[in-house]
C-alpha cells in the first residue's frame, strides 16, 4: 500500500518525469534507440570477451526489447566484418544458434538484421576491402547451422 501511495504521489508531479526515471526505472521500449545500440555493442564486445552465451542472453532478456532485437542480429554481423580471425565468426554464428533457439530472435528479426547489412555492405566495404568475403563465409555458415533461410542466403550480394 505504502508503494502505490508514493507512486500516486510521483504520478502527481509534472514537471520532473526525470525523477520518476531515477526512481522506477525506465522501461525497455521507453529507452532511447542510441543507448539501446550501445548496451547491444557492449553485450556482444563482453561476449567476444567471455564466451558466455548464457550470460548474453541474460543480458539481451533484460534490456526488455523483443521488438528490437533485429538490431542485436545487425550489430553482431557488423562485429563480425569489422574483426579479424576466425574466433569472432564462430562465436557470433554459436550466438545467434542459441538465441535463434531460444526465440529471443524470430525469423523476421534475423532477416531484418541480415538484410540491413546486405544493405550497407557497399558502405561497410569502403572500411573492410574483405567485407564481402567474409559476410559470404558468416551467410553460409549461418545457413549450415539452420540460423537463416534459403531465400536470406541466396540474397547475400556477391561480388
Amino acid at each position: 500500500r505504502a508503494a502505490l501511495d508514493r507512486a500516486a504521489v510521483l504520478l502527481r508531479i509534472k514537471r520532473d518525469v526525470n525523477r520518476l526515471d531515477n526512481v522506477w526505472g525506465v522501461g525497455g521500449g521507453q529507452r532511447p534507440v542510441k543507448h539501446l545500440v550501445k548496451e547491444m555493442n557492449m553485450l556482444l564486445r563482453e561476449y567476444l570477451l567471455s564466451g558466455e552465451v548464457s550470460e548474453a542472453e541474460h543480458c539481451l532478456r533484460e534490456l526488455e526489447v523483443p521488438h528490437f532485437h533485429h538490431e542485436l542480429v545487425y550489430e553482431a554481423v557488423v562485429m563480425v566484418l569489422e574483426g579479424s580471425g576466425e574466433g569472432p565468426v564462430d562465436m557470433m554464428v554459436t550466438l545467434l544458434k542459441v538465441l535463434w533457439e531460444t526465440g529471443l530472435v524470430t525469423l523476421d528479426q534475423m532477416n531484418r538484421g541480415f538484410q540491413r547489412v546486405y544493405e550497407e555492405l557497399g558502405d561497410i566495404s569502403l572500411d573492410v576491402p574483405l567485407a564481402h568475403s567474409l559476410l559470404e563465409r558468416l551467410v553460409e555458415l549461418c545457413f549450415d547451422r539452420g540460423i537463416i533461410t534459403r531465400a536470406l542466403r541466396d540474397a547475400c550480394p556477391a561480388r
